[in-house]
């Protein structure tokens, strides 16, 4: 029976990575892989509830101006201007830079913290628990001091 509630709590656990793992690779990819991409800044002009949007100014010279959206969340708001990558085919945009990257990731941060007690008291790894929990949490603070 042991061996039953060790696999399903693994199961568990994995699928909550994995699922981080998913959720953060939307954003990330353009941030990461962001070479060939278009990128530029954008000057934030007005925010909504969920999104804040501005002109863009590509650094490419040739390339055409228009206004892009970005998550609330990114952008601190009217008047400041951004670092972006545009995801392609879109007019939205994700931050770019180490700020842009972290924030990316807050969703497997949060998937690091929820699997920490999973793991240190369902299959009693504590200090992998302890592991977990402390790269998730550094991923949260990290972001925040980065945005």
């Amino acid at each position: 029976m042991t061996h039953v509630r060790n696999a399903a709590m693994a199961l568990v656990a994995l699928l909550l990575v994995v699922a981080g793992v998913w959720a953060s690779w939307a954003s990330a990819q353009h941030v990461l892989l962001g070479k060939g991409r278009e990128h530029g800044t954008l000057t934030v002009t007005a925010c909504g509830e969920d999104a804040c949007s501005g002109p863009y100014v590509p650094g490419d010279p040739g390339a055409e101006r228009r206004t892009l959206s970005i998550g609330r969340s990114v952008a601190a708001g009217p008047g400041m201007t951004i670092p972006v990558v545009v995801k392609p085919g879109t007019d939205e945009s994700v931050r770019a830079g180490w700020g842009g990257g972290l924030h990316a990731w807050l969703p497997l941060g949060g998937a690091l913290l929820l699997a920490a007690p999973l793991v240190g008291g369902g299959l009693r790894l504590p200090r992998t628990a302890w592991s977990l929990a402390g790269l998730g949490g550094g991923l949260l603070v990290a972001t925040f001091f980065a945005l």
